[in-house]
């Protein structure tokens, strides 16, 4: 639209000169003195804004994450925001069309970290190119900040060697019954048992009600490590693949600890055990930075 309107001007421009009718001056003076307004209007739409961060539920390195910010207007509306964040290594940005007064706008962006461990942020930059695209101003909120990066997924490994501790709970059985696992057979569904496994098809054909029987899985407790003296390369490698590791395991219903330089994680299991892994990675290699911000 910007570039429309400047072809159009020049055009006029032309006209003026080489006819020099009055008219064309007018229009011409009327013209440049929209760009002019535009570009106070553009610097209106950067006045009142209030801006914090959302956060994000989980940044992993080289791929988008869903990352959030607020944005408020005190006073009249703003056009054509896009939102970033400055200074930083973070690539990506999320844009509003419209913001009334008064209302808060949450604002989505993918954003992409180039690498794992904690960045620093600094601030969130706001631009507009409203109204005809010809200027962009910009305004930089600061908001001082950390977000910590996850290693990067999607590593090929294999299973963990010799991580196996020991059993959970008491000694398995080969036929332990009621579980998740590969189909054992069917039975005649006993009082007060659950519903929700009764195969309803087999069951019209049989005239009574029968109920699923799955193997339970066994669950082991593993013990992840990364040893010392891994630096750069080798480092980041190691935590992609521990972490795809204990994703896997803690998905397959698993207990999983973690032993790194200096630190122990207890064996755990679930989502909440899984991201206290990813955090321990994240820092590891980062301890300086870590101290210094809890200074």
């Amino acid at each position: 639209m910007g570039r429309t309107y400047l072809v159009v001007t020049f055009g006029v421009g032309l006209g003026a000169l080489n006819t020099g009718n009055n008219l064309l001056y007018l229009v011409l003076g009327l013209l440049l003195s929209v760009i002019i307004l535009s570009g106070v209007l553009s610097e209106r739409c950067l006045r009142d804004l209030t801006v914090r961060r959302v956060g994000v539920d989980g940044a992993f390195a080289g791929e988008p994450f869903a990352f959030r910010w607020g944005i408020t207007r005190r006073e009249g509306h703003a056009f054509a925001l896009t939102l970033s964040e400055a200074d930083s290594a973070l690539t990506g940005e999320g844009s509003v069309g419209y913001l009334p007064a008064g209302a808060e706008h949450v604002v989505r962006a993918d954003l992409t970290a180039p690498r794992r461990g904690p960045m620093k942020l600094l601030g969130v930059r706001v631009t507009t190119t409203w109204p005809l695209g010809l200027f962009a101003k910009t305004r930089v909120f600061e908001l001082p900040g950390t977000l910590l990066v996850y290693p990067r997924r999607g590593f090929a490994c294999g299973p963990p060697e010799d991580a196996a501790v020991s059993h959970v709970g008491e000694a398995p059985s080969p036929r332990r019954l009621d579980g998740t696992g590969d189909l054992a057979g069917l039975r005649e569904l006993g009082e007060h048992e659950d519903a929700r496994r009764v195969h309803w098809l087999k069951s019209a054909s049989a005239n009574r009600l029968l109920k699923v029987e799955r193997e339970r899985e066994e669950r082991r407790t593993y013990v992840l490590e990364v040893r010392s003296g891994l630096e750069a390369e080798a480092l980041e490698r190691r935590c992609e693949e521990v972490a795809e590791q204990a994703h896997r395991l803690i998905e397959a219903g698993h207990e999983v600890g973690l032993e790194l330089p200096g630190q122990r994680l207890r064996p755990g299991a679930g989502s909440g055990q899984e991201r206290a892994l990813l955090r321990a990675l994240a820092w590891l290699g980062f301890e300086d930075e870590r101290e210094e911000e809890a200074a």
